[in-house]
């Protein structure tokens, strides 16, 4: 099975758009993992064409929050329609389980003993200063991590994430790793106030 892990960052934040226009964020680099080719890569804003290619190809796309904002951000620049994707969202998945969001931060340092190495504010301002090299090292941190996170899901059927309101670090029961036939090849469901 080809699998795929993305993350994006954008050109602005929800404080300069709202919400209600997601779309609006505009993408300043995409970090991919393609398994085919066991390889990290990035795409600039004007390099979505290539991105495409590998999205077409890929059995099952495997993000955090990718339903809620990377795929809503980066739907305008594709010809197919994201809703046409197999898509593992992990957050979603530890959602359903927790009955809460966890952040990706919490997630890396319980669960791998690592941190990530920014924040979303962060890349803006890297792509703002026109710093890319640093913005994609960050995006694919990103990558690297959601990577390991499903690894570890994966081989372990759970994962662990650090709370904010107790300070305790928390088993998350998961099942993506033996279920990943229910996701790969389906059409993903989004939620229509996203298109």
């Amino acid at each position: 099975m080809r699998l795929s892990v993305l993350d994006i960052e954008t050109q602005k934040t929800f404080n300069e758009i709202g919400r209600n226009k997601i779309h609006e964020l505009k993408v300043s680099v995409v970090g991919f993992y393609d398994s085919a080719a066991d390889a990290y890569l990035t795409f600039e804003e004007k390099e979505i064409s290539r991105l495409e290619e590998y999205l077409r190809q890929t059995d099952l796309l495997i993000g955090f929050n990718i339903k809620f904002f990377d795929l809503p951000v980066l739907q305008p620049y594709l010809g197919l329609s994201v809703e046409t994707l197999p898509v593992l969202d992990l957050l979603e998945e530890i959602r359903q389980v927790r009955g809460h969001r966890v952040t990706l931060q919490s997630l890396a340092v319980a669960t791998l003993k690592e941190a990530k190495s920014g924040s979303g504010f962060e890349a803006v301002r890297l792509f703002r200063e026109g710093r890319m090299d640093e913005l994609k090292k960050y995006c694919l941190d990103d990558v690297r991590i959601t990577k390991g996170i499903f690894d570890y899901g994966c081989e372990h059927s759970r994962v662990y994430f650090k709370s904010e309101r107790d300070f305790q670090t928390h088993e998350i029961p998961v099942t993506w790793g033996q279920n990943l036939d229910r996701f790969a090849k389906k059409p993903t469901v989004f939620p229509s106030t996203l298109f």
